[in-house]
């Protein structure tokens, strides 16, 4: 397991205890909360899960407030997990 991997699984967990955001990822995503285990072996999961977070600053600030995590350590993970910053877009 990568360190990106690990972030995205912290992120999982964060936001597995935030009822509000997890209901928004997954009716974004369309996903159920019954199919977040197998989702999560797919390809892409991570990355997409990654990106949720990134593309909402105050969604980024609440993790990184409630983690310890730095921005730049999320971030970092998001294009390690898109295949580098050229696929990232941000």
């Amino acid at each position: 397991m990568t360190n990106a991997e690990d972030t995205a699984i912290e992120v999982l967990g964060w936001l597995a205890a935030q009822p509000e955001l997890m209901t928004r990822f997954l009716a974004l995503t369309g996903l159920t909360a019954d199919g977040l285990r197998s989702a999560s072996a797919q390809p892409g999961f991570y990355a997409g899960l990654v990106n949720f977070l990134v593309n909402h600053e105050p969604t980024l600030k609440a993790f990184c407030n409630d983690t310890g995590k730095a921005p730049a350590t999320v971030v970092e993970a998001y294009r390690a997990l898109c295949g580098g910053a050229e696929n990232a877009g941000i």
